[in-house]
């Protein structure tokens, strides 16, 4: 089952390294935050991956050009005049990385809608390139199937607030709309498993898929809300990276299980 990352915003609010870089790729723990969230993935053994890039989408594709061999033992022996390379042991997990160019201004319902020829007519995972958490995918998955509808998203309780959801009492999301700052209700976290049938929702490269996706959705009673009551942080800001970095630097990091 594929995993689908959407890494192509500007990250406007993190101007201290997004002027240089994608925000994606910005490091905590000295790695990159994107690593991070597919090594969520890969934990619960998913590890076919689709990015979409857009902003400085070459820093991306190079970033995983590069990893392979700096993740690697390696000769290079040029004794006879050519440049010969030789892998020894190679310390890399068993990823498939399909990095998509999906614009540079395009919305989020756009790059969805752009990479439908790589998913073809399966379910697929789709999560933000910005926030990490550590929630259960494949009790997520197992969710998603029961319920039998086209789109479930995660959602977490957060003072800080994102798109904020209106959830009935069997878990159906009954409306989906922008924040306000004094809500104190679920907020979608991403971490989301999509069927095929999303695409039909996305008109173009200007559809911002949290606005008339979801909201359709949600009024046609095809959106479920995952109820998630552990860790999820997102990093829109510096002070939200240096969060991210206590946990790591304490060894308490939630999200990551692949060292336990």
């Amino acid at each position: 089952m594929k995993v689908v990352i959407l890494a192509g915003g500007y990250g406007t609010r993190f101007a201290e390294e997004s002027e240089n870089k994608p925000k994606p790729i910005i490091e905590i723990g000295g790695r990159p935050i994107l690593w991070h969230i597919m090594k969520e993935y890969m934990y619960y053994g998913f590890n076919d991956f689709i990015i979409c890039a857009g902003y400085k989408q070459n820093m991306i594709k190079k970033w995983f050009a590069d990893y392979f061999l700096y993740n690697s033992d390696v000769t290079f022996d040029y004794r006879d005049g050519t440049n010969k390379m030789r892998i020894h042991d190679q310390h890399c997990e068993p990823w498939q990385v399909t990095v998509v160019d999906t614009g540079v201004g395009t919305m989020t319902g756009g790059r969805i809608k752009r990479i439908q020829k790589y998913i073809g007519d399966k379910p697929f995972f789709m999560t933000y390139g910005d926030g990490v958490c550590d929630v259960d995918i494949n009790k997520l998955l197992e969710f998603h199937k029961r319920h039998g509808k086209i789109a479930t998203l995660t959602a977490v309780m957060q003072e800080q607030q994102k798109g904020v959801l209106n959830i009935g009492g069997n878990n159906a999301v009954k409306s989906f709309r922008e924040k306000n700052v004094n809500d104190g209700v679920p907020i979608n976290a991403g971490y989301m498993v999509l069927n095929s049938e999303i695409f039909n929702y996305i008109d173009n490269d200007d559809t911002v898929f949290e606005r008339e996706p979801l909201e359709r959705l949600a009024r046609e009673g095809e959106l479920m809300s995952y109820i998630h009551k552990g860790f999820w942080q997102c990093m829109d800001n510096k002070r939200e990276k240096d969060l991210l970095e206590e946990y790591i630097n304490a060894s308490t990091a939630p999200w990551i299980k692949w060292k336990r």
